[in-house]
């Protein structure tokens, strides 16, 4: 076998990811809010690019025009190419502000409020060390994580004291903080109301485990009781918080900006694309006319021409991302006009492919088109990933959103006898009724993703 080099030619076809179709791919992806963060980076670092400003004001001509003599397909068809556009997306968006002064930031920790309730505590032995040291061995809800022997053997000190300053603590608000377990917070909390004595302390302290499992029937047997006392006293014990210190967790706000709004107009529905919130970009004539009268190529023309391009793209994929969107929008309005008119109930099985076949895209595009993107409608404000779910088989052949059917069960459970619950295998009876085959094991499947319980655990007595 002979083994050497030598030279072929092939003719080979491949799909090369450039530069500018990564970026034109990354800024469909990008929401609103992502977008204009793209932007405003892209306008600081390419010096051809420029922020179109000191727009117009034609807000008061077009008040002054009877709104029924409008043609608004023909007005909205390229709605954002006039000089009006931004005025009147923040009429719009003028309706909805949200309202900063209803929005409470609360800057103290659990460990402060603790440590400030033990300063002002009165307490004839005093130690510090080991409160500071149990406050702030609390976790996220409260709980303390580690045991009394442990804290004792890091501090040195006697188990008693131990046990003496966590009682301390537990005596703090929020009630039932400091607790080792659920059962242990639940009863420091009825303890704190005076019902050591009560049907619902005897419960918590103990079956605990059967009141989780609903075996009311069981509890009553033990304790003497009726399985309508220890139904009362579940509903109370309801009432009690189980996580005592998520009131103080920082959650982290955050607020949705619709990437669209579908307006009804005159009996029609339109789509307008919010991106006023995004600078709107156009290149220099400084630099464009620089160039033109560059007589030859050299280190500065290169890289003004590299600008240029750069910031063309860059134009161009911000175009073409709002061209898709419409696109894709005004394709989920026309199939889903009967959700917009008549309700959740009413929406339709709907496909990524089905949408991307309408309007001659790939499927992958209508993916990241309607990723994290959000609309503004009528009914609310719907992630557009809302409007695609899978779907069951009508009695007439016709297929029905999953989301629809699981407005149906829902519906069915609300009006259900509380003291005869229905089972899965009744209310798919029932939907069939309604004209929606659907079995058993898929209404236990929608039940459970709508955090609706079993049968049993329904149960009033």
């Amino acid at each position: 076998m002979q083994m050497g080099q030598t030279q072929q030619l092939i003719q080979t076809q491949k799909l090369i990811m450039t530069p500018q179709l990564k970026q034109s791919i990354k800024i469909l992806q990008l929401n609103s809010i992502d977008l204009r963060q793209l932007v405003m980076s892209e306008f600081l670092k390419n010096p051809v690019l420029e922020i179109e400003e000191d727009i117009p004001d034609y807000s008061n001509e077009h008040r002054e025009n009877d709104v029924n003599q409008v043609d608004w397909k023909e007005y909205w068809k390229d709605y954002y190419k006039s000089p009006v556009y931004s005025q009147r997306i923040q009429s719009i968006n003028n309706e909805n502000d949200y309202n900063y002064e209803n929005i409470v930031s609360s800057t103290i920790s659990l460990q402060d409020f603790l440590m400030e309730q033990y300063r002002l505590a009165t307490i004839t032995d005093r130690r510090d060390e080991i409160a500071y040291f149990i406050i702030n061995s609390l976790n996220t809800n409260g709980y303390l994580l580690l045991t009394l022997e442990e804290i004792a053997k890091s501090n040195e000190v006697d188990l008693e004291i131990v046990e003496k300053t966590l009682s301390i603590v537990q005596s703090f608000e929020p009630s039932g903080i400091g607790a080792r377990d659920l059962r242990e917070c639940l009863m420091i909390q009825l303890t704190n109301k005076d019902l050591e004595h009560s049907n619902a302390y005897r419960i918590i302290d103990r079956f605990i485990n059967e009141l989780a499992d609903h075996k009311f029937s069981y509890i009553s047997k033990q304790l003497m009781i009726t399985v309508e006392e220890v139904q009362s006293a579940c509903d109370f014990i309801r009432t009690l918080e189980p996580k005592p210190g998520r009131a103080f967790s920082h959650t982290k706000l955050r607020y949705i900006t619709p990437d669209a709004i579908i307006k009804k107009v005159n009996g029609e529905y339109i789509v307008i694309l919010t991106d006023n919130n995004t600078p709107r970009l156009k290149i220099s004539n400084t630099y464009r006319k620089l160039l033109c009268n560059s007589e030859k190529k050299n280190e500065t023309t290169n890289y003004i021409s590299e600008k240029l391009n750069s910031a063309s793209w860059l134009i161009k994929s911000i175009e073409q991302r709002k061209q898709t969107i419409r696109k894709v929008i005004e394709e989920i309005l026309e199939r889903q006009k009967d959700f917009f008119e008549y309700g959740k109930k009413h929406l339709k099985p709907m496909t990524l492919k089905e949408i991307a076949s309408s309007i001659d895209v790939h499927e992958s595009t209508v993916s990241r088109a309607t990723n994290g993107k959000y609309v503004e409608t009528p009914l609310g404000t719907f992630e557009l990933k809302y409007f695609f779910s899978s779907g069951v088989e009508g009695t007439c052949g016709e297929k029905i959103s999953s989301e629809t059917v699981k407005k149906h069960i829902k519906h069915i459970i609300e009006e259900e006898n509380p003291k005869k619950p229905y089972s899965d295998n009744k209310i798919a009876t029932i939907l069939e009724t309604k004209g929606i085959l659907i079995s058993r094991r898929t209404v236990a499947k929608y039940r459970s993703s709508l955090n609706i319980v079993c049968t049993s655990q329904r149960r009033r007595y």
